[in-house]
């Protein structure tokens, strides 16, 4: 299993349904030297697939390391935007929704 597959896994793991209630959101997560993923939450639950969604409402394009950094609260998402290691294409303020319901 890759490094972002991984990543995905403790991230589904850390999931707040109660964030979710009453969203139907697609965020891309297109990673630089790995393979893409995409998340759709809708009404309270998270389903991460492999690959990449028409419908996604904000794409986040980084690289692996930037991703686990994120997502085990070694990288701050707000500085690692900053510093250009993260950068958002479409509704960017549902970015900052992930900390909600991804929480540390």
């Amino acid at each position: 299993m890759s490094n972002v597959a991984d990543t995905v896994q403790r991230m589904q793991s850390k999931f707040n349904p109660s964030a979710a209630a009453g969203l139907d959101l697609v965020f891309q997560f297109n990673i630089t030297d790995a393979e893409n993923y995409y998340l759709v939450v809708k009404d309270g639950t998270c389903d991460f697939q492999q690959g990449e969604s028409a419908d996604a409402n904000v794409t986040l394009i980084m690289d692996s390391e930037t991703m686990k950094g994120i997502t085990s609260g070694e990288t701050d998402g707000m500085q690692a935007f900053m510093a250009g290691k993260l950068r958002a294409e479409g509704d960017m303020m549902l970015a900052l929704k992930l900390s909600e319901l991804f929480p540390n």
